[in-house]
């Protein structure tokens, strides 16, 4: 939440954004991208080894503005992916907030974590946050930001005193740490698609499925150890095919992956693996406990078509909201696949355009703002509690809450005839498929080896036709339905065997006269067009508890429940929505059984057909849980 501030802080604010208002064409033209030659010019790096409480030393590296007449704050990222180039002399081509805002003039620090490259130390994915630290070898996270940030305030040349945090994924989990039990020189922190919890919703796992393609690609790369981490660069995976729906249907068992291609040198792999359950291991992971304590101004950034950590984003803002009361505690959202707010103008993912340069957007009139005024100036920005962008209309909204307090909850049920449609079936009755884990479903209407990051929003046409996917669509709507928030899924229904995996997909489906893109050289046809909107997978054997998974009855009537992540989108009128049910979401999702196994170590004959039932009756209806905004009523 925003906290309230005393008059003399709303009358700087005040004036603060009266002379910068919105940015003139001279103010944009700052922000175009910087190369190599400019950093050099402009800026001087240096490099050194941080000392933490327990005495490991932490490579970090700064470039410090050659203009010494004025001090800066510092802007500064923890990452595991490394420095390169290393070396004093050595100038990287700028990226990400370098590439932006050097022009700015900021003193920018970024720091290898423990056991990475130029550090010192043991890596540990996702290092568990310690509850208390009562001993200099108590090292979590947290305390190596801590440590830093008191040593590069007290030791950096020209600093004001006030620092902010911030990265993208990985980078983003280490500013989440860096927020709890914050430094007083911690001013603004932004983590930006930031890992939250690795087995409920982000990167590798989701509701207990493996994303397959995601987790192997990551960690065939990540996990590579090299002899000089400084001089060396990682080598890319060679699948030998660029058709990743064949490869991993050929891999077979999860098991083959280690024997046949990691063969030992991935071992977090299998440690992977060997967590098939939300025990100790996973919980431990969970930073979402751990948010309290925040005293630096929050900013989360996220994606609603990330493919990575749409959850994070999203989880990591409730936890700072609801434990920590008066804080500073934005959310910003925009219509982006992972990180792509900083990658370039934001104006289409995929097929989807969005009508403006949203990155651009957020990167000037956001984020910009967010840290110049927390850091250079003595006040928070004008930032609403939600900055969230509306898919379906492109258009940036702003929000007191969030889910908007205005949002109520509505149901669609599963109907007999393919229907969908608001108030509960009356009929009894159920639709069936045929469900084989050795033809699943594909993710993608298209051949590609990895995870990619267009399927969040990809045309669904492809999958509506197949005889293993369920198809429900409302009639065409009469008027604008915008839906915000988390999307509920409650299905009844049974299986031939003992366990399962139920994936919803929710889609709006374009009028048969969209027109198309000017220019449109991919040629896309999108009258008829079903964009997907959200889609989740839930493995059955975990309905009732992570912890403690559970088989099915054959045959019986079961209630699967779960949510999706949040959306904000609107589905036009004259449009329909759109959901599909299915069993297989592959490879994105590794292929359940339909066993009821621990599927990691799973047989090639533990792999069997089974028939799915979708119950839509009276006792047993199937259903979506919405929110939806009340639309403007015309004068």
């Amino acid at each position: 939440m925003r906290t309230t501030t005393s008059l003399s802080l709303l009358v700087m604010t005040a004036i603060w954004v009266l002379f910068q208002g919105p940015l003139t064409a001279q103010a944009a033209d700052k922000l175009e991208p910087i190369d190599r030659a400019w950093l050099e010019e402009n800026y001087t790096k240096y490099e050194r080894l941080v000392p933490m409480r327990d005495g490991v030393k932490l490579y970090t590296v700064w470039y410090a503005p050659k203009d010494t007449d004025t001090q800066y704050p510092i802007l500064f990222t923890r990452t595991p992916y490394g420095n390169r180039p290393y070396g004093v002399d050595a100038y990287p081509e700028p990226a990400r907030l370098i590439k932006w805002f050097a022009r700015e003039k900021f003193i920018f620090a970024s720091q290898d974590v423990r056991g990475r490259n130029g550090s010192q130390g043991q890596f540990v994915h996702v290092r568990p946050i310690l509850p208390k630290k009562e001993k200099p070898s108590d090292i979590d996270e947290s305390t190596d930001a801590w440590d830093t940030i008191d040593w590069m305030v007290k030791t950096i040349p020209g600093n004001n005193g006030k620092v902010g945090m911030t990265g993208v994924s990985y980078p983003g989990f280490y500013s989440s740490c860096g927020a709890i039990d914050s430094h007083p020189a911690l001013k603004a922190v932004s983590p930006q698609a930031p890992i939250a919890d690795w087995f409920i919703g982000d990167d590798f796992r989701h509701n207990g499925a493996l994303y397959l393609p995601h987790g192997f690609g990551f960690l065939a790369t990540f996990e590579q150890k090299l002899e000089k981490p400084t001089r060396e660069q990682t080598r890319p995976f060679d699948y030998e095919t660029p058709n990743g729906y064949e490869f991993f249907l050929n891999l077979g068992p999860l098991a083959n992956a280690d024997a046949l291609h990691f063969k030992g040198a991935t071992p977090y792999w299998n440690e992977l693996l060997e967590h098939e359950t939300y025990d100790s291991y996973w919980q431990a992971r969970n930073i979402r406990p751990h948010l309290k304590n925040i005293k630096a101004a929050v900013m989360t950034v996220g994606g609603w078509f990330d493919a990575e950590d749409l959850f994070g984003a999203l989880e990591t803002y409730r936890s700072i909201e609801r434990q920590n009361p008066g804080a500073y505690n934005v959310l910003v959202m925009g219509p982006w696949s992972h990180g792509q707010w900083h990658t370039g103008p934001g104006e289409k993912l995929g097929d989807i355009q969005f009508r403006s340069q949203t990155a651009e957007f957020f990167r000037q009139q956001i984020e910009l703002p967010f840290f110049k005024a927390l850091l250079k100036s003595n006040g928070p920005p004008t930032l609403p509690e939600a900055y969230v962008f509306e898919t379906g209309t492109c258009q940036w909204k702003r929000y007191d809450t969030w889910p908007p307090a205005t949002s109520r909850e509505v149901s669609f049920f599963l109907k007999p005839g393919a229907a969908l449609s608001e108030g509960a079936p009356t009929a009894q009755g159920f639709d069936e498929y045929v469900s084989d884990p050795n033809k699943p479903v594909p993710f993608i209407p298209n051949i590609a080896v990895n995870m990619t990051r267009e399927h969040m929003l990809d045309d669904q046409r492809f999958a509506s036709t197949r005889p293993d996917v369920l198809v429900y669509r409302t009639e065409p709507l009469e008027e604008d339905l915008t839906v915000v928030g988390q999307v509920g899924v409650a299905l009844h229904v049974s299986t031939t065997g003992t366990d399962s995996d139920w994936v919803l997909k929710l889609i709006d489906v374009y009028p048969g006269d969209h027109p198309n893109p000017n220019p449109n050289p991919s040629g896309i046809e999108m009258g008829g067009y079903q964009q997907l909107v959200r889609g989740e997978a839930m493995r059955g054997k975990f309905r009732n508890s992570f912890e403690k998974p559970e088989p099915f009855e054959p045959g019986k009537i079961t209630p699967v429940e779960w949510v999706m992540p949040d959306v904000c989108h609107t589905f036009r009128r004259g449009h329909r929505m759109m959901l599909h049910v299915q069993s297989s979401w592959f490879p994105l999702v590794d292929r359940n059984p339909q066993t009821f196994c621990r599927i990691p170590r799973a047989n090639a004959e533990d792999f069997v057909k089974a028939t799915q039932r979708v119950y839509h009756s009276s006792e047993a209806a199937s259903r979506i849980r919405i929110r939806v905004l009340p639309q403007p009523q015309p004068r």
